[in-house]
Parts: structure tokens; C-alpha cells; sequence
């Protein structure tokens, strides 16, 4: 099969397409053949070096894959409800960027009706993930407030969409007017442009001082002390990434005053069974929102396979607004 290899780390040129043995599943695992790929931040840290696949995986980038299942483990498979020839994405924790890819049965979902190979390729990572954060150790509810930083990213379109499907309130950052309306377009109560715009004073005002009950920061450094003190009392952060840095410094009088809660996560070296549950309660409750229209895929720029370069560059370049996909059926 022809798969796309880190070939050292470096810049977007290491990314090369190379001729791969086609991998084999085991118990609880199946075979996908990848018609698309989705492209994410943590495929760029992979190539640059700082992001390893966790023991086990595979070396191949990706995370998450769209295409029809090709072979399986029959009680697996029978299991979920799945069968060879369906069509399925899937998260995975590396291979994706390949012609074919194993994925354990327990990650993958049924393509919602209506989505193409392209759409349903981009949902896997970011659903996965916002769940995940925002809902499960966010505990965000209806009727409260979200605050998205990054709000046009592959994650931030997802959080956005999500959240007010499930009758939040939500604000979200950006890094121009053009993004902010971008974001107020895909259903957002407001959109701060952080460039021009404090964005602790903003979310201050846009809920008349009370503050926001749930952040979902990819940033962190200095961004740790403006949140802290632009959180409603009981609030929640939720750090899922560190493009601002590591270090931060708070205010630990107002975490104790206001009873706030500080937390994180990285999905990919988590196991299985904790990836299933997300699964389900993706199916449950967010799939019918993608069947009946209500949440839909943002996709930025579809790439060949073998330009997989030129995706990278893109993310990169921070100018996308939502996700960026490889296309296998034009590799």
C-alpha cells in the first residue's frame, strides 16, 4: 500500500509517500481501506519531532480515517453492529495517513447518513476530543456558557457547533474580523477578535460580569491567568494544548474564592475501553445532529494524499478556518 512517511523530523518536506507492507488486524481490531485522512495539529508536532506515537502504534501519522471496512474480528465486528463493506470513520492513534489502516472496533463509527468519505474523515479527532473535554470534563450543561479559544480550528468549529446544538451559550476567539464572522456564522452568541481585543475584558462584559462557566483552551501560558479571572464561580477550564507555552502563572486566591476547577487531557495514549465510551456517547447523543443537518462538517481544503506537504504547511500557517483533509481516491 502507499502511506505517507515522516522520513526525519523537520518541516512539512520530510512528509514523503512511500510503499508500506498493508497492516494486519487482530482480535477487536478491523481493517479499514482509507479513502480520506483527516490532517491535525498533533500530525505537525509528530513530524516536528514532539509529539511520539504512543508504545504500540504506529509510526505512520494520522489520527482519524474515513473509508469501508475490508476484514475484521467476526465477533467484533457482529459486536458492534458492523460488517464488512460498511462504511466507517475511525479514530485511531496512528497509520492514518495510509491506504489501509487497522483501528480497533470499539473506535469506530457508522458514517452519518449524507456525509461523504471527505466529511466523515473529519470528524473522528475533533469529536472525540470535544466531547471528551467539553462535556464530560467540563461538565459543560444547557443554559450555561462556553468560551472556545481558537474558535476556527479543526476542534474550535466542532466545540462551537456542539455546544449550541446542546443549548449552550457560546463565545469563541479569533485571530481576525474575517475569522470572528466566520465563527458568528457557524452559530456563535459572540466572537472576540484577540488581536485587537482583551479577551478576559470581553468575556467579562459579554456576560455582564459573571464570567464564563467552561474555557476550552489550546493555548495555556499567559492565557491561564486571564482565563482564571474571567470564570464564573464554580467554572471550568479545560487545557488540551500548550501553543502558548507550559508555564502560567494564577491567582490561586480566585480558584479558592470562586471554587474553580483546572484540568487537562490528551487523548491519544488513552486506552481503548476509555475511547469506546466516548464512542458511544457520540452515537447517541451527537450523530443524530450530523444526520438531520443541525451540526455539520467544516472542511477548509481537501489535498491529495501525496501533498500531504502542502496540508501541513496550511495548518501551519493558521490561515484555515475548520478542517483540513487528505483525499486517497486522488493520491
Amino acid at each position: 500500500m502507499q502511506a505517507i512517511e515522516i522520513v526525519t523530523f523537520g518541516g512539512p518536506d520530510v512528509l514523503s509517500l512511500a510503499e508500506r507492507a498493508e497492516p494486519a488486524c487482530g482480535e477487536g481490531e478491523l481493517l479499514i481501506r482509507v479513502h480520506a485522512s483527516g490532517v491535525n495539529r498533533p500530525d505537525v508536532l509528530q513530524r516536528s519531532g514532539a509529539y511520539p506515537p504512543p508504545p504500540g502504534a504506529s509510526d505512520i501519522p494520522g489520527l482519524e480515517v474515513a473509508g469501508i471496512i475490508e476484514d475484521g474480528d467476526s465477533q467484533a465486528l457482529q459486536f458492534a453492529g458492523l460488517a464488512v463493506g460498511d462504511r466507517v470513520c475511525a479514530l485511531v492513534s496512528g497509520g492514518g495517513y495510509a491506504q489501509r489502516c487497522v483501528a480497533p472496533v470499539a473506535q469506530c463509527l457508522p458514517i452519518p447518513a449524507g456525509l461523504s468519505f471527505v466529511e466523515a474523515a473529519a470528524l473522528p479527532e475533533t469529536f472525540f476530543t470535544v466531547w471528551s473535554n467539553v462535556f464530560d470534563r467540563g461538565r459543560l450543561v444547557a443554559g450555561e456558557t462556553l468560551l472556545v479559544q481558537g474558535g476556527t480550528s479543526g476542534i474550535g468549529v466542532t466545540a462551537i457547533q456542539m455546544a449550541k446544538a446542546l443549548g449552550a451559550r457560546v463565545i469563541a476567539t479569533a485571530g481576525s474580523d474575517a475569522k470572528c464572522q466566520a465563527v458568528v456564522e457557524l452559530g456563535t452568541d459572540a466572537a472576540i477578535n484577540y488581536r485587537k481585543q482583551d479577551f478576559e475584558v470581553e468575556a467579562r462584559r459579554l456576560t455582564d460580569g459573571r464570567g464564563v462557566d467552561v474555557i476550552l483552551d489550546m493555548v495555556a501560558g499567559a492565557y491561564v491567568a486571564k482565563e482564571v479571572n474571567c470564570l464564573a464561580e464554580d467554572g471550568r477550564l479545560v487545557i488540551i494544548a500548550v501553543q502558548g507555552g507550559t508555564q502560567s502563572e494564577l491567582n490561586a486566591g480566585l480558584v479558592l474564592r470562586k471554587r474553580l476547577s483546572i484540568t487537562g487531557s490528551t487523548l491519544r495514549p488513552r486506552p481503548i475501553a476509555f475511547k469506546a465510551a466516548i464512542a458511544r456517547a457520540l452515537l447517541k447523543n451527537v450523530w443524530p445532529l450530523l444526520e438531520n443537518g443541525q451540526i455539520k462538517p467544516v472542511i477548509h481544503s481537501v489535498f491529495r494524499a501525496a501533498d500531504a506537504a502542502q496540508a501541513h504547511s496550511l495548518m501551519e500557517s493558521n490561515l484555515h478556518i475548520g478542517k483540513i483533509v487528505l483525499d486517497w481516491q486522488t493520491v
